[in-house]
């Protein structure tokens, strides 16, 4: 993988069988330009924060759920030229969307950091966070750092994206989901788990775990702007 389109909504909590079959004749057609990776996670513990969370960024009302996708690409290049394919499709006219693609925020990212393989991924924390274009070496390093010790509690891949085509949007986008500032990009990553239990037994011990205390006055951005939350996965293909 080498490039990356990152997608957040907000589908009903009725619309969850037609946001799937959805996602299932939306994949083929990712497919036919270009694709190799299509995965749909639907929103289980997402926290409320108090500043910025998944909830506010894509406008969420009563009643739906927030979910966190990805499309993974051979190249950005292949990326430009299968999206562009996609808006012509015919198909792509008649796919009935099952949630208010209004509020949907889309991006795309350079993957900086990518450790471990995506191998019966059934669980996934979902992370966006605005980082200082200065600081991209300084995140690198942190976030290699972080990927190493995240496998070594049971993480089968983690991944974090560097946006290089993040649009502003007309209601919503990235860059107001994490309040992103003059000189900031926003950064979409991921961990996959195997489930959701691996998971809940792996975060107690990683936040006792002192590789993951940072020093406040060296971290590469601004934490209390970062929006995260863990997703089921409802389609990996």
């Amino acid at each position: 993988m080498t490039y990356v389109d990152g997608f957040v909504a907000a589908v009903p909590q009725e619309n969850k069988q037609a946001y799937l079959d959805h996602t299932r004749e939306a994949l083929s057609l990712f497919k036919d330009h270009g694709a190799t990776r299509m995965v749909e996670n639907w929103g289980d513990d997402v926290p409320v924060g108090k500043a910025t969370d998944f909830h506010r960024a894509v406008l969420k009302r009563d009643g739906e759920a927030v979910l966190f996708s990805w499309v993974e690409w051979p190249s950005k290049d292949l990326r430009d030229y299968g999206t562009k394919a996609l808006e012509q499709d015919d198909r792509m006219k008649t796919l009935a969307m099952p949630f208010d693609g209004q509020r949907m925020i889309y991006g795309g990212f350079s993957p900086i950091v990518e450790e471990g393989s995506a191998n019966g991924t059934g669980y996934v924390d979902g992370i966006a966070l605005p980082v200082p274009l200065a600081n991209r070496a300084a995140y690198i390093n942190m976030a290699s750092a972080m990927a190493c010790l995240f496998r070594e509690y049971g993480a089968l891949r983690v991944v974090e994206g560097w946006g290089d085509d993040v649009p502003d949007g007309k209601i919503t986008d990235f860059r107001r989901a994490v309040e992103a500032r003059e000189g900031e990009t926003v950064v979409f990553s991921w961990i996959e788990w195997p489930s959701k239990q691996v998971r809940g037994e792996a975060w107690p011990k990683l936040m006792t775990d002192p590789r993951m205390q940072p020093d406040k006055d060296k971290m590469p951005f601004d934490g209390q702007r970062m929006i995260y939350g863990g997703f089921a996965t409802v389609l990996d293909a």
